[in-house]
């Protein structure tokens, strides 16, 4: 009998260990989640992986160690490497395109201040290819680089003043910025509208004084027709020219070697609308349809022709998915803006 009592005894002690550890335990994790309420989701804990009694919860570091980790991985897929420009032997010189990368430190910065939301939010910056087109010394230009699906509109002027305005009322419509490259013979005598053109965010360029064929000229001469235009737009209407475009798409490697003397690229063009020759709108717009493309420079004139095609054309090139810009911006390296955001 009393070997029954002892086991019993005995058997109700080893409960009570068993009981008094179960609350030791309960206690300790309800403490613990007070302590730590809703960080357990965060870091993987779960009721059967409770970290240790001694275990230093750094919350915020382990989630910003995490972001980086996203973060770079995202980086190591996102990146586009930049294009160099380079000289083509039919098209001459290509202007080089700006890569894309993800700003590590930057996009860091940026979701620590907003608590580390996932997925992260990613901040870009542009990478500048390694050859640029200054690089590539007196080279002509026709179009932009294929990469960037940008097209610009040149329109050449020393005539047809009666096609100017309508031809601007439809470029505010459809919120398009355009160059002109004024002939200086032109430009002398219509300096309030070149103002105009100017004030309505449009960019200028030289397209020599007297309508020459500059490859027919001496040097001292072609010196003059784009150096007397260049006096103009930067007296008379205040401009720093980058942009000189040849009459009638006349040039040798002379002309080009002087304007690049005066810090001038000389600008060709990809498809021209040969307006002067009076196509009807609709062939012109079939035209451009047709041959658009990204990089393409498209080279009029303020005619009948164009005034009537430029509508259907801008909306063509829109159709395609392209971008309107100045000559300048087709050119440049950067990135468009609109298309390719910087914050993603």
């Amino acid at each position: 009998m009393k070997r029954y009592q002892l086991l019993f005894a005995s058997l109700c002690f080893g409960g009570m260990l068993i009981g008094l550890q179960k609350s030791s335990a309960v206690d300790r994790f309800v403490e613990y989640a007070k302590l730590h309420s809703g960080e357990m989701a965060v870091t993987g804990y779960g009721l059967s992986e409770m970290p240790p009694a001694n275990h230093v919860w750094n919350n915020r570091e382990e989630r910003k160690a995490q972001a980086r980790d996203q973060i770079l991985a995202e980086a190591a897929k996102r990146r586009i490497p930049p294009v160099n420009a380079t000289v083509d032997r039919v098209w001459k010189a290509i202007p080089g395109y700006n890569g894309l990368e993800v700003d590590v430190e930057k996009t860091m910065q940026l979701n620590e201040q907003q608590s580390f939301p996932n997925p992260p939010k990613l901040v870009f910056r542009e990478v500048p290819p390694e050859v640029s087109l200054e690089q590539l010394g007196a080279q002509p230009i026709y179009k932009g680089n294929p990469s960037k699906r940008m097209v610009g509109l040149m329109i050449n002027v020393a005539w047809g003043n009666e096609y100017l305005a309508p031809m601007l009322e439809t470029l505010r419509k459809e919120n398009v910025h355009a160059t002109f490259f004024f002939d200086g013979s032109w430009l002398k005598k219509n300096i309030p509208t070149a103002r105009k053109i100017i004030e309505a965010g449009h960019e200028a360029g030289n397209h020599a004084y007297t309508h020459k064929d500059m490859s027919k000229l001496g040097r001292e001469q072609a010196t003059s027709e784009i150096s007397r235009t260049e006096a103009l737009l930067k007296n008379e209407l205040g401009l720093q020219n980058k942009l000189f475009a040849p009459p009638s798409g006349d040039f040798n490697q002379s002309t080009v070697e002087i304007a690049h003397d005066m810090k001038l690229k000389t600008i060709l063009w990809t498809i021209d609308t040969v307006d002067w020759m009076k196509p009807s709108p609709e062939t012109i717009v079939r035209k451009i349809s047709t041959r658009v493309e990204p990089g393409s420079l498209i080279l009029m004139h303020p005619t009948d022709s164009s005034n009537r095609a430029l509508q259907q054309m801008i909306r063509e090139i829109k159709n395609k998915g392209l971008a309107l810009g100045t000559v300048s911006e087709v050119i440049s390296p950067s990135r468009i803006p609109e298309v390719e955001s910087t914050l993603q």
